[in-house]
């Protein structure tokens, strides 16, 4: 077994860890076997590291992370117009990182920051690329790929495989069925699946899981129904949920994501499945 030396700060650091000078690490923190941690990395109490990972320069990790072994944080953007400017990934608190994610730090063309909330799963082979902004309270499951400057809003679930075109968003509370590519943004509360990513219909079980009431279910049917089964255009839709449901937070947030949309919004899925299929 390794032995283990403590630093002043009372983290504890393998030997064969490789430690930049300028790098802070917080009371707790533990930095495994073989790890290199770069310049002007800062590293959050009680947050551990595992052997053989590597987080580079200009990134933040919060308090309570648990960071698996064979792990890449803060590399450099995969975008040919970086030129090595400092820019930052920004990572929470309670995040659980699994074998062989990697996080690229942001690129110079909007904020300077990949971000990640806290208390979120990220599986074995997960990327999140140059300029993603992540909420709180997501599941990544294995192999799950982000494009450049994607958003996933806080509670989303986001399956095995699945793989996300650049700047697409991710509504709150949604699930995204595995090995599903996405190239439209997929709106809150509801289930996505196929190639390209379709609705499929709400995500009912999750938003139970989650705690929502039956009021709060019904306001959110009510306002699917009138956006993506009326059959009215999404413009007229957008004004009788206003009139509708005028007081209703999960109607209002129906309708800031989709007049927010800049990739347009995923429609509803037809009885001709993506693979020219017909459904039973």
């Amino acid at each position: 077994m390794t032995t283990t030396v403590k630093r002043a700060n009372e983290a504890t650091i393998a030997p064969t860890a490789c430690i930049h000078p300028t790098a802070e690490l917080d009371a707790g923190v533990e930095i495994g076997p073989f790890c290199v941690i770069g310049p002007e990395v800062n590293i959050g109490k009680g947050t551990s590291i595992g052997a053989h990972t590597v987080v580079e320069k200009w990134t933040t990790i919060g308090s309570a992370c648990r960071i698996s072994q064979f792990v890449s944080i803060g590399a450099a953007p995969q975008d040919v117009g970086y030129k090595g400017e400092k820019t930052e990934v920004i990572i929470g608190d309670g995040n659980i990182v699994r074998e062989f994610v990697t996080v690229h730090r942001a690129t110079t063309k909007e904020m300077r920051k990949t971000v990640i909330g806290s208390g979120n799963l990220l599986m074995n082979y997960v990327h999140v690329a140059h300029d993603c902004v992540l909420g709180d309270n997501i599941i990544m499951a294995n192999s799950a790929t982000l494009a450049g400057h994607v958003s996933i809003d806080s509670n989303a679930i986001v399956g095995g495989l699945v793989a996300i075109h650049q700047h697409v968003r991710i509504g709150a509370f949604c699930i995204i069925g595995g090995a599903s590519a996405v190239s439209k943004d997929i709106p809150p509360y509801v289930m996505a699946v196929g190639n390209r990513a379709k609705l499929y219909r709400l995500n009912s079980v999750g938003l139970r899981r989650q705690g929502f009431t039956k009021q709060d279910l019904d306001e959110i049917k009510t306002a699917y129904n009138i956006i993506f089964r009326s059959s009215l255009r999404l413009s007229d839709a957008l004004k009788k949920l206003k009139q509708e449901l005028p007081n209703s937070a999960h109607a209002k947030r129906f309708s800031d994501f989709i007049g927010g949309s800049k990739r347009g919004i995923a429609r509803l899925k037809t009885r001709r499945t993506v693979e020219g299929h017909e459904e039973d």
